[in-house]
């Protein structure tokens, strides 16, 4: 399979995970306070994820910023073993995760005729 990076899906893919980095960071107290998680705990899993989608999004010029993108999605979505509404937030970035590759894939094709 031949997956080629467009501008496109770099662009919608970092702002993808730009927000998902924010609400990554954000779930950290939620978890201390309403979830009652250790602090330690909180602080690993949030501040890591958003590390990680930092990183991502750095590595989009490649096809592994992909990959590593989606195993994102994946991470984002088992957050709700610590913060129950993560299941939700997480599915939602991963469906934008999705559309955003499909979308700029679909649009670059159609522009590059």
């Amino acid at each position: 399979m031949n997956f080629e990076v467009t501008p496109g899906m770099r662009r919608l893919g970092a702002s993808v995970l730009g927000m998902e980095a924010i609400v990554a960071g954000l779930i950290t107290p939620v978890a201390i306070t309403v979830g009652g998680v250790a602090p330690a705990l909180a602080v690993a899993v949030g501040i890591g994820l958003l590390v990680l989608c930092v990183v991502a999004a750095g590595l989009l010029k490649r096809p592994f910023g992909y990959v590593m993108g989606s195993v994102i999605q994946v991470l984002a979505i088992a957050t709700g073993f610590i913060v129950p509404t993560m299941f939700f937030l997480g599915a939602i970035f991963a469906a934008l995760w999705i559309t955003a590759i499909i979308v700029a894939r679909r649009v670059e094709g159609v522009t590059s005729r």
